[in-house]
């Protein structure tokens, strides 16, 4: 391969992104200013340079190296335009690991919500796209509320030409898809209703993304200062988490309404053009939105859901990493009392950057913020469920090395087997069937000051499901409706709470954890300051923000124990 043949020249400039000095930094110049210089002329080799570029601006060596760094990216949506002029083939860029480049644009199918937002947010981009040998017949019912006479098309029709009766009924100067969804809109049913009529449909949007904030190449938050990179990024080695979470506390600062707004924006933009949705970005509440300022660059948001869109027991946050202005990840939290199964997915690009250490941050501000004691990782992290890339990555490992345990004595066994293999063969490593069978169950990490080591090791909130419904099987004949009316009964009457009053969103959450509070068989004979501080939760569960319920349910040990109970195995 010549020495400065452009894959060369990628491979020198991957080598020199990771901070390695002064010498370093002039290699990277160097190669940098080789690189800008060339014409590209396939996909694979722009999207490198790209995903390089990126890690670049998140992790910046210095001031010009980040000057150059910028205007480069600037150079991308042009640089696409000559690969297409070129005859080249761009379909790579819209792969799932490499979506949202400037220049570009993807298909997909996204729910209700988020088209809903889509076509607000970038009504000029976003379009409805149609395959003609797709399968329709899903729309049939659906069109026939907005459509006169269109259900006796499809009765005499079986080959209806949805496109045609759906251009038709489009007023002029609207587009297709924002006429549909002020037609979901006007239906009189509820938006969780209006969502399970319209995601059946799987409909297809195309967002050309063009030279837009949202791609991943100008996506930036604004930042006061800049962390420069100019000593060696901490590698997991560096990060000792008990020190972590004994450490002070972050500062945090809760974001205005129009802040708060623009970090949802920010957020959605961030996930949608990598092919995500997830809950919490979907229905995030801007009253929640806080900002934590970890150092090194990195702030970490919180925020939680919405009161209409909460699970049923679960406390729900989550978030995202910014790293000197670029999403670099995102997070998500599910909480009782100081339990927190814990998500976090770092974006492709930016896995080579300081992982271990973000990690530990956000657990840190976790315990601060949710007052979690015991942290859970679910087996699909660590590789299990069909998870490969958390097999060919090692995740198992990357949590065992932070201090996380398993739950499961026969993976406990298999570790031990295993650290003593790596411990005495000079470059073992673990098998993917071996990963596979370390990803079978949960671990878990406790703090010291945890109330109970092991309390919660074969706690699973499923179970509590199960209960319910075993329950519901048993004694109202499979009806839904009829085990929760007579839960919150039940409940209300135990509790001495039939003269209070709930607004809507408490009537919610009382319906809600009414399921499992019903099968506490002495509830009845708690105390009387017990059942106040049952009510106290389920009125926290509506409130403004899930933090007091969480609150709350740490003072409670009597619900604390009797809730660990029922989801016991």
């Amino acid at each position: 391969m010549p020495a400065n043949s452009l894959e060369r020249l990628l491979d020198r400039l991957d080598e020199s992104k990771r901070p390695a000095g002064a010498g370093g930094r002039a290699r990277l110049r160097d190669a940098l200013r080789q690189t800008a210089r060339r014409r590209f002329r396939d996909a694979a080799s722009l999207i490198r340079f790209h995903e390089i570029l990126l890690f670049m601006r998140a992790h910046p060596q210095g001031a010009p190296l980040l000057r150059e760094t910028e205007k480069l990216l600037k150079t991308f949506s042009g640089r696409v335009a000559r690969l297409r002029e070129d005859g080249a083939d761009t379909f790579p860029f819209e792969r799932l690991e490499v979506s949202g480049i400037a220049g570009t644009g993807f298909d997909a199918i996204f729910g209700y919500d988020i088209v809903r937002w889509l076509a607000r947010a970038h009504p000029r981009r976003v379009r409805l796209v149609w395959d003609d040998e797709d399968d329709r017949a899903h729309l049939h019912s659906v069109f026939s509320h907005f459509m006169p006479l269109f259900e006796e098309e499809v009765y005499v029709d079986t080959h209806t030409p949805f496109r045609r009766w759906l251009s038709a009924a489009t007023p002029r100067g609207e587009s297709e898809l924002h006429w549909l969804i002020r037609r979901f809109e006007s239906l009189p049913v509820s938006e969780k209703i209006r969502a399970e009529l319209f995601d059946p449909l799987k409909l297809w949007v195309r967002w050309e993304l063009k030279d837009s904030r949202a791609t991943r190449t100008h996506a930036r938050l604004p930042t006061r200062a800049t962390f420069y990179h100019r000593a060696p990024l901490l590698e997991r080695r560096d990060v000792k988490l008990a020190r972590e979470l004994d450490a002070p506390p972050l500062p945090i600062k809760k974001l205005s309404r129009a802040d708060a707004e623009r970090v949802l924006a920010f957020g959605r933009d961030a996930m949608c053009v990598r092919f995500r949705e997830l809950h919490g970005f979907t229905h995030g509440d801007a009253r929640t939105v806080l900002r934590a300022d970890a150092g090194r660059g990195l702030r970490i948001f919180v925020w939680g859901a919405l009161p209409a869109r909460r699970l049923p027991l679960l406390a729900y946050h989550c978030g995202m990493f910014v790293k000197n202005g670029v999403a670099v990840g995102y997070h998500e939290g599910l909480s009782l009392f100081g339990r927190t199964e814990i998500g976090v997915n770092l974006f492709y690009t930016f896995r080579d950057g300081e992982s271990a250490w973000t990690y530990a941050r956000l657990m840190r501000l976790y315990k601060q913020l949710l007052g979690t004691r015991t942290f859970s990782v679910e087996p699909y992290q660590l590789g299990g469920s069909g998870n490969d890339e958390g097999i060919e990555s090692g995740a198992f490992w990357f949590y065992r090395k932070l201090g996380f345990r398993p739950v499961l004595r026969e993976v406990a066994r298999l570790v031990e087997a295993e650290e003593q293999r790596i411990a005495s063969r000079r470059g073992y490593r673990t098998s993917p069937p071996k990963l596979r069978r370390l990803a079978a169950g949960h671990v878990l990490y406790e703090t010291p000051d945890a109330a109970r080591a092991g309390e919660w090791d074969r706690f699973r909130t499923r179970n509590i499901g199960l209960a319910v419904q075993r329950r519901m099987a048993r004694e109202f004949g499979g009806d839904a409706r009829k085990v929760r009316d007579a839960s919150v009964a039940e409940v209300v009457r135990a509790l001495g709470a039939t003269r209070e009053k709930f607004d809507e969103d408490e009537r919610r959450a009382l319906s809600n954890l009414a399921l499992p509070l019903a099968l506490i068989p002495d509830l009845a004979r708690w105390t009387v300051e017990e059942k106040r501080a049952v009510a106290a939760i389920v009125r926290a569960k509506a409130g403004r923000d899930e933090l007091n319920y969480l609150r709350l349910l740490r003072r409670h040990a009597r619900l604390r124990r009797a809730i660990i109970a029922l989801g016991t195995s």
